[in-house]
């Protein structure tokens, strides 16, 4: 089952222009996503308000994602696409536009980050369910990592620039910025052949969701594969919606900080993706799994504790090459478990639980944080996901030299 060829999924026409336009609009993304927790930030100084935008924009996902699956079986992928992410430049440029104005206030920010999160309950899993069809089944782990490799690209590219461009040109510029960077993904998605096949029937929505979680309910490995994913979006991931105050109160490194912060994270998980994409596939993926999520465990504890700044960038720097390794091979798990006419819906579960859950891990985080403080919150977490990771890992870790398993 192992592709040799490295990076295969860029000799597919479709893949390269999507790949490239989404490494530049995810930049521009990023980029918004640390302008916009340091101006929460500035406007507030307070973690509550981080965790409550960050939830704001996730709640949606949580809400809507699923039918956001369904919907992806049953309309051309591209088109979709296309619509969300012309969407997409709205709440851009209203952050833009109020803020240069100066009467931007942080529930106008929640409002315009829940739009947002709306936008994406449909484009997430759209965008995961498209790529299998822009590339052929062996270069799917291929894909997958390349995807992720550009997401983590991005990472690095979108909150370097955005501390920079904080500290020269103020906020707005941010949001201009990514407003501008939608139209590379929108040229390349309108000069692709492939579509999007359609691949649900007439059935109601209730039934269509039904089947989905009927397949998933059939296959363990998935439900633990989900049931982790479900505890880091909870406990663990909600670490980057507080980043701000690690930036602020604890290293005192200000917006700059903040950004090298991101980007350190965006390193490690660039890291990740782009070894494996470059194997091509991964051998035992559930072993390999399981000494991810207890990478990215131990790493979130360690920067929770951690006082000297360049110290926690390398340890940040783990985190996110734990968190990205676990994900691309849960991801391509899943999708080359799944059969392909339910592909839409189980992986809108999959966002589901990796994003749509997070509204509701930060505003635990953000409440935890007012109340204990937040190294005490992220520390919490750090435990509760080295514990999680450990139940996952025992059933696996024992077949860490064996391969050939999916």
């Amino acid at each position: 089952m192992r592709n040799t060829d490295s990076f295969a999924a860029l000799t597919f026409r479709d893949f390269r222009l999507f790949w490239f336009g989404q490494l530049i609009s995810l930049s521009g993304t990023w980029m918004q996503s640390v302008a916009q927790g340091w101006l929460v930030y500035s406007l507030t100084k307070s973690p509550f308000y981080l965790g409550m935008v960050a939830a704001a924009a996730s709640l949606p996902v949580l809400l809507f994602t699923l039918i956001g699956g369904v919907i992806a079986d049953r309309f051309p992928k591209r088109d979709l696409l296309l619509l969300t992410q012309a969407l997409s430049v709205v709440p851009a440029l209203a952050l833009g536009i109020l803020t240069s104005m100066g009467t931007i206030t942080v529930w106008q920010v929640a409002l315009l980050a829940a739009f947002l999160g709306t936008i994406n309950a449909v484009d997430l899993p759209t965008r995961q369910a498209f790529l299998i069809e822009m590339v052929d089944r062996k270069s799917l782990v291929s894909a997958i990592a390349l995807n992720s490799a550009a997401f983590n690209g991005a990472r690095i590219i979108g909150p370097t620039i955005a501390g920079l461009s904080i500290a020269w040109f103020g906020l707005p510029a941010c949001f201009y910025l990514n407003a501008i960077s939608f139209i590379a993904v929108i040229i390349a998605l309108v000069r692709m052949d492939a579509r999007g096949e359609k691949k649900a029937g007439s059935e109601n929505i209730t039934l269509d969701l039904m089947k989905g979680f009927g397949f998933m309910k059939s296959n363990e490995d998935i439900m633990r594969i989900m049931i982790l994913i479900a505890v880091f979006s909870l406990v663990g991931l909600p670490y980057i919606s507080l980043l701000p105050v690690f930036a602020g109160e604890i290293f005192h490194k200000g917006a700059k900080g903040l950004g090298y912060l991101m980007a350190a994270s965006g390193v490690g998980a660039l890291t990740a993706a782009l070894g494996i994409a470059y194997r091509g596939d991964i051998g035992n993926k559930t072993s390999f799994m399981s000494v991810a999520c207890l990478c990215f465990s131990f790493a979130l504890l360690i920067f929770s504790l951690s006082k000297w700044y360049a110290f926690s960038l390398v340890i940040i720097m783990l985190g996110g090459w734990g968190m990205v390794s676990y994900l691309a091979a849960a991801n391509t798990y899943i999708q080359v478990s799944v059969p392909d006419e339910l592909r839409g819906r189980v992986m809108s579960v999959y966002s589901f639980v990796f994003l749509g859950l997070v509204p509701v891990g930060n505003a635990i985080m953000g409440i935890t944080a007012d109340i204990i403080g937040t190294k005490n919150a992220v520390t919490a977490g750090g435990v509760i996901c080295i514990l999680s990771s450990a139940v996952f890992a025992r059933k696996y870790l024992p077949s860490f030299f064996c391969s050939d398993r999916i």
